[in-house]
């Protein structure tokens, strides 16, 4: 099937281009153990962007993105975030971006295979149509059956459910592993069972939240830790002017506090962080992509005993001195990822919150026009929004709600 749509290749000067492509339909599983299923037409109508694309079209300039080819083909439809229209079914859908040979495509093992729609192996939503699995297009929330128009403001929230399914998925391993890391301190304090130890240490886990980054990854771990834990002192630490958008955002729906970095040693960070909360901290959230995180954290003893270091930076290495580390009892998470069940919530979640003020449009045309400039100059440079996103087919957006 021919389409036009944008997409990435092996060159040095243009790693992404514009223009007419043949969409292939190989047969893709969901899981392993579930049988094989050519994918179905389906018509993007809203996308964003994400860092992960912009990786990938600097990977092409240095030709490393041949294994990320569909098979056969030499290259590669980015785009993995937004909204589609299923002719077929009359519907709009989320498409779960990842599946595969594996029972956990998430969490895949050594003899697992897996392949993500945009990013590794299959094709994206940056084209006019394309195919997908029939099984990895998620429902809108109930209250949105049968509508034949994609509200705006609808679609602006929607295009977050990859990175806030991240998010969900990142509050529940650290509530694992901070119950199974304290119970036993609790259970000896309190006097109590281990049920209700467990439920105690899972809350104290987030009692001070330090969340260095004030990316979307940031501020929707954040959220979650709001809403799941409505007593946890959460502070945002970043570069930004204290009355930026973002933090004005964070401050007002998260209610977090925020703490400006720009211009401050890590000494005087650290000494503001512990000053902040009168100690150090339970949990310490890594999502700036820099390495200065794990110095906040360990070398400025930030992150407290029995403390959990959640590293969701791509990136920077995270150093640790061991004879600290081991006695002050610390772990280190880090794990990029969702399940269907964290993005099926995550639909519902954003469909009732205020995350499409953080969005920006891009007319789609500006974007195809220069593709590698729009990403250079708009949607990644400094002073770029938070979130940029593209309405690809106008005909199923309602513009005015």
């Amino acid at each position: 099937m021919k389409t036009y749509g944008t997409f990435f290749v092996n060159d040095e000067n243009k790693p992404l281009k514009y223009g007419e492509i043949n969409i292939i339909n190989p047969p893709r599983r969901r899981l392993r153990g579930e049988e094989e299923k050519e994918g179905i037409e389906a018509l993007p109508v809203f996308c964003g962007f994400c860092g992960t694309d912009f990786e990938l079209m600097k990977m092409g300039s240095r030709n490393e993105l041949s294994p990320k080819f569909p098979k056969g083909e030499e290259r590669l439809i980015n785009g993995h975030e937004g909204v589609v229209w299923v002719p077929s079914q009359n519907r709009f859908a989320i498409v779960l971006i990842r599946g595969g040979d594996s029972f956990d495509p998430t969490r895949f093992t050594e003899d697992e295979t897996y392949f993500e729609y945009g990013c590794d192996g299959a094709d994206g939503l940056f084209c006019d149509r394309n195919f997908f699995n029939p099984d990895m297009l998620l429902n809108l929330p109930k209250e949105y059956e049968g509508i034949k128009t994609l509200p705006l403001s609808l679609a602006k929230k929607l295009v977050f459910s990859d990175p806030y399914a991240c998010a969900i998925f990142q509050h529940e391993r650290m509530c694992d592993i901070g119950e199974a890391q304290n119970f036993r301190v609790v259970m000896a304090r309190e006097k109590c069972d281990e049920a209700t130890a467990k439920e105690i240490a899972k809350n104290e886990t987030f009692l001070r939240t330090v969340i260095y980054g004030l990316g979307t990854t940031g501020l929707f771990i954040g959220d979650q830790i709001r809403r799941n834990h409505p007593d946890a002192k959460i502070l945002f630490v970043a570069r930004s002017d204290s009355d930026s958008k973002k933090v004005r955002f964070a401050k007002e729906v998260i209610k977090a506090d925020y703490l400006c970095a720009f211009g401050l040693s890590e000494d005087e960070v650290a000494k503001e962080i512990k000053d902040f909360f009168g100690t150090t901290a339970t949990v310490f959230v890594g999502t700036s992509g820099t390495e200065i995180e794990s110095r906040i954290a360990f070398e400025k003893g930030v992150l407290g005993c029995n403390g959990i270091y959640d590293s969701f930076s791509l990136g920077p290495k995270v150093t640790f001195d061991t004879m600290p580390f081991g006695f002050k009892n610390h772990v280190i998470l880090s794990s990029i990822n969702f399940t269907q069940k964290h993005m099926e919530e995550a639909i519902v979640t954003l469909s009732k919150s205020r995350f499409d003020e953080l969005v920006e449009l891009i007319d789609r045309y500006e974007f195809t026009a220069d593709p590698i400039g729009a990403y250079n100059n708009r949607i990644y440079s400094k002073g770029a929004p938070l979130k940029t996103a593209v309405i690809w087919n106008k005909e199923y957006i309602d513009e005015e709600k």
